[in-house]
């Protein structure tokens, strides 16, 4: 029996940083410190003063909880009592309204608006456009070929496309981000039993149609309802065809998904074709009410779906969001981040215990932001300099070299060798939902998630006072919470 091909190569992105400090916290305290010598040197009595606030700070920056420095703690509290005090943190619409395009969604999906446009061949695609930003988001349905049905040498080179794919958008700057998305709930039972309703004939035998009866009535205890996606948000203003107006930069955008649709055939998925706006309003609608999922499907199903389901339709009545869950239409969902990769390599089937369908609707959002290629070379010796740095100010100061230490900057080194050789670099992380109808089983729900995690080498870290943007991103709306800190901080 030969060995199985394991996958690595992951690592925390790290800067010239001291004592678990990241880069602007160390020159922050080094510059505090070369303060406190040259006060000292000039006017000593002054250190009275200085001392207490320096040491506040320090033990603020120093301290860590769950590896977050507890200054940073005290802040996000701040800010999210201060958001409660305003009630930022609910969200009610208006029913009765004079225009029936007048509704927004909550939160960070507040900008956002579906556009359905023409994809040149005779059909049209729904675009989520943030009106804020200008990002385009288009996303292809897909479905995946299970790796426990395909030989080994079949998922190597899924998994060798599939890097070849990502290492291809960095040579792409128009494209901001990647987000893949496994979408999956207990079947509600509506689509079998429409689908037996129009396939069975009212001339059919009398025992036939009670077999097919309780065939619907069992079937939805054991069976599923999965999605994949893959949502690429665009950046216009990126693009080098540099378009005018929104007209030329969804034309950009529907160019640029015709080529990576084709590349993406050859990662072990077929591609379905690009989601229509319907069926984006429909995934989010879903997502917010979960007992709305027959009822969408069978729209969706039939006849004029265009027509039915709008944007107007996706959003929620009321939600409220509380530090560790978000409360909407008729389900209770809870969100956690990507905290910690594996430690070890892993096989390419590593995460299929958590993307498997369970028994509560998930979702399980793998996001892929690729570097220019231009600066990934830059960005990957700037890491190994710094573990160079760290293991440097380690000598001189008389500290042992970790296990932890040597793997870091061991991974480092290969990541730089890798992408002279032609890899592609990525920053990636991973946001999982999971929505209940009951609140007494959100609990059980949760301890699901995190037991499937850690089953797949995986560590959560649930998004205290971030529950709202956490559900969005696992959305087909281009979402992306680093990019909204970002935004924040500037």
């Amino acid at each position: 029996m030969g060995d199985a091909r394991t996958y690595g190569g992951w690592r925390r992105r790290h800067g010239i940083g001291l004592l678990g400090m990241d880069t602007t916290a160390t020159f922050t305290a080094l510059g505090a410190a070369m303060l406190l010598v040259v006060v000292a040197a000039v006017t000593p009595g002054t250190l009275v003063f200085l001392l207490p606030p320096i040491a506040v700070a320090a033990g603020l920056g120093l301290l860590r909880i769950g590896g977050i420095p507890a200054g940073r703690l005290l802040l996000a509290k701040a800010r999210w009592r201060w958001a409660m005090w305003r009630g930022h943190n609910r969200y009610r619409a208006g029913v009765i309204i004079d225009h029936p395009r007048a509704f927004q969604l909550p939160g960070v999906l507040a900008p956002l608006t579906l556009l359905s446009v023409e994809d040149g061949y005779g059909g049209r695609y729904g675009v989520v456009w943030d009106r804020r930003t200008g990002l385009l988001t288009a996303t292809l349905r897909v479905v995946p070929t299970s790796t426990w049905l395909a030989d080994r040498s079949d998922a190597d080179t899924w998994v060798a496309s599939w890097g070849g794919w990502l290492a291809a958008l960095g040579h792409q700057p128009a494209i901001r981000w990647v987000t893949v998305t496994v979408d999956t709930a207990p079947e509600p039972g509506s689509t079998l039993a429409d689908t037996i309703g129009r396939a069975v004939v009212a001339s059919a035998p009398e025992p036939a149609r009670q077999i097919m009866d309780q065939l619907v009535r069992a079937a939805p205890s054991a069976a599923a309802d999965v999605d994949t996606r893959v949502s690429i948000t665009f950046d216009p203003k990126a693009s080098s065809a540099r378009p005018k107006d929104l007209f030329e930069a969804v034309a950009e955008l529907g160019r640029t998904l015709d080529g990576l649709a084709s590349r993406l055939g050859n990662c072990g998925v077929s591609v379905l074709g690009r989601a229509t706006a319907a069926e984006i309003a429909g995934t989010v609608r879903t997502a917010f009410d979960p007992h709305a999922r027959g009822e969408i499907n069978r729209l969706l199903a039939g006849a004029g779906a265009a027509d039915v389901l709008t944007w107007g339709d996706a959003g929620p009545v009321a939600a409220t969001e509380h530090t560790d869950r978000y409360e909407h239409d008729g389900g209770t969902s809870v969100s956690w981040a990507w905290h910690e990769p594996p430690r070890q390599n892993v096989r390419s089937d590593v995460l299929a215990r958590l993307v498997a369908p369970g028994p509560f609707p998930k979702r399980v959002t793998l996001q892929y932001r690729a570097l220019p290629a231009a600066a990934a070379s830059r960005v990957l010796q700037q890491e190994v300099n710094a573990a160079a740095f760290r293991a440097q100010f380690r000598r001189r100061t008389g500290r042992d070299e970790t296990a932890r230490d040597s793997w870091d900057a061991a991974r480092a080194r290969q990541a730089a060798t890798e992408e002279a050789m032609g890899a592609g670099v990525c920053l990636v992380s991973m946001y999982a939902t999971v929505t209940v109808t009951h609140p007494d089983e959100l609990r059980r729900a949760a301890a699901h998630v995190e037991a499937s995690a850690d089953s797949a080498k995986i560590r959560l870290r649930r998004m205290w006072g971030s529950q709202a943007a956490g559900f969005a991103t696992t959305l087909p709306c281009g979402i992306c919470p680093p990019e909204l800190s970002r935004r924040l901080i500037h």
